[in-house]
């Protein structure tokens, strides 16, 4: 059973399934990429080339009505993930969303219930879980290298002065702008670490001329140990700050540059060799605090980064052999701190986490 093949399904072909999914499922063992969705020209062309042994159709029912087809990942536009995700569940395969998970917190319990009904495995494509920056913070806190937390922030910053033209992403609809966007990667990250907030401010602004969506967003969670997790990202910043900012009554830890496998799976590399998800010396965070008395100063070697690790564990959790780690529930969690957020900058007050 644990070497059977796990056969794919991917709906999309945008840079979500070009870029994130396909080249990451290619090389994990025991998951094979047979189906791609795709409608437009270049994308059929593309995938073609690219995956010549997977079959590449131009309509979802092609992938859902096959039975070889075990697991479907959806990596479409944000307000299709509901209904695409609900239909491959009623198919009887397992799921994978490209996040967000949805666009309201009532759809993600529907599908969380229909998953669980049906018997099958659902989850959400965090791989911001498996940044090399993300990874390093996490174990300096499980190692109580600061202390008591007092301050996380987390950044995601952008220059795109110019809101890109046809694309659905820059479109006023359900679903779109960078909250629901880079914001559903910096919640989730705040989530592993801290758990559910006791409350949720935020300030939601169009900042660009001409934009139609949230294109800057300025989050806060407070939790009960007086812990703050600030979360910041925007598209008018050229020079961009630290990517992380950690205090506690020991000590700081700042990071500076972002993760090193976007850009070069960006840039057509697939996940291979030793050195794949290494974060070069100069964007190493620096850690400044008190251990045993003695301060110590000095950076800190990152953590490899690997996407791979998502499917992997996708993978064992569907052979039966591991437990999911991108629960469905958590990406609940993560929609509803959203639908919050916009609550919260709507009215100008913090909401209570419910």
């Amino acid at each position: 059973m644990t070497n059977r093949t796990i056969n794919i399904g991917l709906l999309g072909f945008g840079m979500a399934g070009r870029v994130f999914h396909a080249p990451i499922v290619s090389a994990v063992d025991g998951l094979k990429l047979s189906k791609i969705k795709a409608t437009r020209s270049e994308s059929i062309a593309l995938a073609r080339v690219l995956y010549p042994d997977a079959a590449v159709v131009t309509d979802t029912s092609s992938v859902l009505e096959d039975p070889e087809i075990d697991m479907v990942i959806v990596a479409t536009a944000n307000d299709t993930h509901f209904e695409l995700a609900k239909a491959a569940l009623q198919a009887g395969k397992h799921v994978v969303v490209e996040k967000p998970f949805t666009v309201t917190s009532s759809e993600a319990s529907e599908l969380i219930e229909l998953a669980k009904s049906q018997g099958r495995l659902l989850t959400v494509y965090q791989n911001r879980r498996w940044d090399s920056d993300f990874r390093t913070v996490k174990k300096l806190l499980e190692n109580k290298l600061l202390g008591r937390l007092v301050e996380y922030e987390a950044h995601f910053d952008r220059f795109r002065p110019i809101p890109a033209s046809s694309t659905w992403k820059e479109e006023d609809l359900p679903g779109t702008g960078i909250l629901y966007d880079l914001g559903a990667h910096l919640i989730d990250q705040a989530l592993v670490l801290f758990g559910t907030p006791q409350q949720v401010y935020a300030d939601l602004r169009t900042q660009r001329s001409g934009g139609k969506i949230t294109d800057s967003f300025d989050l806060t969670l407070y939790y009960a140990s007086g812990l703050k997790a600030i979360l910041k990202a925007g598209m008018l910043v050229r020079q961009p700050g630290p990517r992380f900012m950690l205090s506690g009554d020991k000590g700081s830890f700042v990071k500076h540059g972002l993760d090193v496998q976007e850009a070069a799976l960006k840039a057509g590399f697939a996940p291979s060799g030793a050195d794949w998800g290494l974060e070069p010396e100069e964007i190493w965070g620096k850690l400044d605090t008190e251990l045993n008395g003695q301060q110590l100063i000095g950076k800190i070697k990152s953590e490899p980064g690997d996407y791979r690790g998502f499917y992997e564990n996708v993978r064992d959790a569907v052979l039966g052999i591991a437990e999911l780690e991108v629960k469905p529930e958590q990406a609940l969690n993560t929609i509803r701190i959203i639908e919050l957020a916009m609550q919260s900058s709507q009215e100008g007050k913090a909401m209570a986490f419910d």
